[in-house]
């Protein structure tokens, strides 16, 4: 009788996440269809709510250690990174921020490290999923989507005005305001952030499985990725992000299927 109460918290305590999830989606697909400073607003919003959605799920699937852990290291990384990028160019080529995204550290607004966090954490989960066995492909998985969610979202936050680059081409075909340049920068990243968190999970989780199930951070990776793409296309005339969000999300959405299929035979 007194274990039940622990074994019915994770169920319960679960919820946090998801629906930190749904209302980020409902937030999301507000997103086009308002603009000006109520469009900042969703912005803020989407950011704060997926970077809510990771740390909660951290930290209750894997202990409340991995939670703060992730959330610190990512923060670090990020705010490193960029104000690398910003003194020097390096890795995504010469960039700048604007005013709009209010305070900062080292230059880099405060949304950029949540929007990080937001990102980076789904973007391992489903690495961890796909290649539970091997640490090299892991951070290779997780490097590859965390790369190509940045192909869908820059150039977005390109047209919102929240940053541009002083050269934008050459870029992927169909994309002239972000350079291929940020996109081996964010792969570079990637390499860096998740061979860092892979290990950050390893030393901080609790022992036994994750005490609950990855739908939220999927959902918001899904969502953030697909319902981006969809959004480019239909209603931000963004059509040559929206192709790129697809194609890039093929592979791994082949594997997910080859993976399932495998696993009911």
């Amino acid at each position: 009788m007194t274990g039940t109460p622990t074994l019915r918290r994770p169920g319960t305590r679960a919820v946090v996440p998801l629906v930190l999830a749904l209302l980020l989606v409902a937030t999301a697909i507000a997103y086009p269809l308002t603009d000006g400073s109520a469009r900042d607003a969703v912005s803020w919003a989407i950011v704060l709510l997926g970077s809510g959605v990771s740390v909660s799920h951290a930290a209750l699937s894997r202990g409340l250690r991995t939670g703060l852990a992730t959330a610190a290291l990512v923060a670090v990384v990020a705010v490193l990174a960029e104000a690398l990028g910003l003194a020097t160019g390096f890795p995504y080529g010469e960039y700048s921020y604007s005013d709009v995204l209010g305070p900062t550290l080292l230059g880099v607004p405060f949304l950029v490290p949540l929007a990080w966090l937001l990102m980076a954490w789904p973007s391992w989960l489903l690495a961890a999923r796909l290649a539970p066995r091997s640490r090299p492909v892991r951070v290779l998985v997780a490097a590859y989507v965390f790369a190509a969610w940045d192909v869908v979202l820059d150039p977005q936050m390109v047209q919102a005005g929240y940053w541009r680059w002083a050269h934008p081409e050459p870029g992927l075909p169909g994309i002239d305001t972000v350079p291929l340049t940020n996109l081996a920068g964010w792969l570079l990243a990637g390499l860096v952030l998740m061979t860092l968190l892979d290990l950050v999970v390893e030393r901080t989780a609790r022992p036994g499985p994750p005490a609950v199930g990855d739908l939220a951070p999927l959902l918001t990776l899904g969502w953030m990725t697909l319902g981006g793409a969809l959004a480019h296309a239909g209603w931000l005339d963004l059509p040559g992000s929206a192709a790129w969000g697809v194609v890039l999300a093929l592979p791994v959405l082949a594997a997910v299927v080859a993976q399932e299929r495998a696993r009911r035979r």
